[in-house]
């Protein structure tokens, strides 16, 4: 199993696009993804009781179409809070697609993000679209146009693939994602596609990517905002040629761990792309009576604004982290507590039985000074350990967000 470059046309069968369709002033904001052959799909979606246009039909074909074939991606509009125009725009893209690539729109699956309660300049989208189809292709560049064409106020695309063997054949899976801010899922991210050439049965490609993304997705966070839009889309169209997955077998242990490689890697970029973020953190609890615990203590750990920012000054106010657990509602003894931070510059001990342990201020704002910061918090209450994933709080987030609109 390997990981290289790539992203959504790495797969055998699928072919994609990103074009500037004029909708931001920009920068490109319109993508395409198709599968040369019909695909299964499987999907998760936000949990926010505010759901975007796109969100609701996509959950809705997921669920009862046949097949899907393509999934179509606008940047700049979130198309949400925008009531039955929206629903009607978002149907409009979709038929557009469908026309462009001789499909039914029912194997179409649709995808915004941008500023909500604006409508979608649909004119300009569906002119867009029937430009786009003529440029897709399965090359690699053709998937980082794609990446590229679903960035909001991402700083870098978003992709990767990895490739493993299933019954003697190469298989492969890749992905693209987008997020910067308003990122704190609760089912995935803002917008990620995932293709692979397996051939895997559409309850176990739905089961592997619900389960998968409780530790990756779920386990990112920016800003404590959960989007109105997070869509997580997976498509699978059988082109490697491997015997359909059908059971819980080592081939689908295979399956799981490569989807996981995939989906980790893209949910770390995403928390390192953090809307002006400039370290990423990353943050391990260990000794918790079950992951569950573990996976609530890191969570608020990394979703602290006063670690963030904590983080951001190289200040090694280790009172935040604890502060920062005690809040997670899991029950666990502060006094057993040991506090460790790392990065390329070295490692020390900040606390020790939750007290302050004997070290370095220097060296401690040394190691907290580095592009990628490791915290870990054992709690010595069990076995179980879970990461999660984040970023610094810098003045660049406000100033972002204060003038997002404009």
């Amino acid at each position: 199993m390997k990981m290289f470059e790539g992203g959504v046309t790495a797969a055998k069968g699928y072919k994609a696009g990103g074009i500037y369709a004029g909708i931001k002033k920009k920068r490109k904001d319109l993508a395409m993804v198709y599968s040369v052959v019909p695909a299964k799909g499987a999907g998760v979606f936000t949990k926010n009781m505010v759901k975007a246009a796109p969100v609701l039909w996509d959950m809705k074909l997921i669920k009862e179409s046949s097949f899907i074939q393509a999934v179509v991606i606008n940047s700049g509009v979130a198309n949400a809070c925008t009531g039955k125009v929206g629903d009607e725009n978002n149907l409009l893209m979709a038929q557009a697609a469908a026309k462009a690539l001789n499909i039914s729109a029912d194997a179409v699956l649709t995808a915004s993000t941008g500023v909500i309660g604006k409508h979608l300049p649909i004119d300009i989208i569906t002119e867009g679209i029937m430009k786009v189809s003529e440029t897709i292709t399965d090359t690699p560049e053709a998937g980082r146009l794609a990446a590229e064409a679903i960035m909001t106020t991402d700083t870098y695309c978003k992709q990767c693939a990895v490739s493993f063997e299933l019954d003697g054949r190469e298989v492969v899976i890749g992905g693209m994602a987008k997020g910067s801010g308003m990122i704190h899922p609760d089912m995935a991210t803002m917008i990620a596609v995932i293709t692979t050439d397996a051939n895997i049965s559409k309850e176990l490609m739905q089961e592997a990517l619900s389960n998968d993304v409780k530790k990756t997705f779920n386990m990112i966070s920016v800003d404590r905002d959960t989007s109105t839009n997070d869509t997580l889309l997976l498509l699978a169209n059988a082109q490697a040629g491997n015997r359909e997955i059908v059971h819980k077998d080592e081939s689908y242990e295979k399956f799981c761990n490569a989807l996981n490689m995939v989906t980790t890697k893209l949910a770390k970029l995403l928390a390192a792309d953090g809307e002006g973020a400039t370290k990423l953190l990353e943050v391990k609890v260990k000794g918790a009576a079950t992951w569950e615990d573990a996976a609530a203590i890191s969570k608020s750990i990394i979703s602290s604004n006063l670690v963030k920012t904590m983080v951001f000054g190289n200040d090694a106010n280790w009172g935040r982290i604890l502060c920062a657990m005690g809040y997670a509602q899991v029950e666990f003894d502060p006094y057993k507590v040991d506090l460790h931070i790392e990065s390329d510059a070295g490692s020390v001990k900040l606390a020790e039985n939750g007290l302050a342990a004997d070290y370095s201020e220097d060296k401690a704002s040394e190691i907290l000074s580095s592009v990628v910061i490791k915290v870990t918090a054992d709690i010595h209450s069990g076995e179980a350990e879970a990461t999660a994933w984040g970023c610094d709080f810098s003045y660049d987030y406000v100033k972002i967000n204060a003038d997002y609109r404009s």
